[in-house]
C-alpha cells in the first residue's frame, strides 16, 4: 500500500525552503566577504545599524532595528567591542541602559567594508530592477509576519 500523498507538504511546493536556501546562501557570502577583515555576518549588522544612528544606541535600541533580543546581542556587542570596534558604557541618565557606538576604529572599519554590498550583489544574477522588487516583496512580507 502506498502513502497517502500531501501535495501541499511536498518540498518544492514550500514557500519556507528557498527563502531559507537563499538566506543561508547570502549569509554564507556574506562571511566569505567580512571575513577579510575579520568580521562574522551577526557583527556586521550590529555595525550596519549603528553606523546609520545618530547618536549613540541603547542594547534595547539597537536589538529592536535588527529584530535581536539583548541575549543574542550582549554578546556580538562584547566581541566588538574586544575587537576595539564599539564602545559600551552606562548611560549616565539611567544606569540600567548600556549605550553602545562605534569607536573611530569602528569608523575606518566601516570603509574598509564599503564595498561589501556591491560585491555581494555582483554574484547574485539579478538585476536592480529585481533586486528592489525582491526587498519590497521581503520588507512587507517581515511586516505581515510582524
Amino acid at each position: 500500500m502506498a502513502p497517502e500523498r500531501y501535495p501541499q507538504l511536498e518540498l518544492d511546493s514550500q514557500l519556507c525552503f528557498p527563502l531559507y536556501a537563499a538566506s543561508r546562501a547570502v549569509t554564507r557570502r556574506y562571511a566569505d566577504l567580512l571575513g577579510e577583515v575579520g568580521l562574522t555576518y551577526p557583527q556586521y549588522l550590529a555595525l550596519l545599524g549603528l553606523w546609520s544612528a545618530s547618536a549613540p544606541l541603547t542594547v534595547g535600541e539597537l536589538g529592536a532595528r535588527l529584530s535581536l533580543d539583548s541575549g543574542t546581542l550582549t554578546p556580538v556587542l562584547k566581541r566588538l567591542e574586544g575587537a576595539g570596534w564599539v564602545s559600551r558604557r552606562r548611560d549616565p541618565e539611567d544606569e540600567r541602559r548600556v549605550l553602545v557606538e562605534p569607536t573611530a576604529e569602528g569608523w575606518a572599519l566601516r570603509e574598509r567594508v564599503a564595498d561589501v554590498p556591491q560585491r555581494l550583489v555582483e554574484g547574485m544574477g539579478l538585476d536592480v530592477a529585481e533586486l528592489v522588487q525582491l526587498r519590497q516583496l521581503l520588507d512587507r512580507l517581515r511586516t505581515a509576519l510582524g
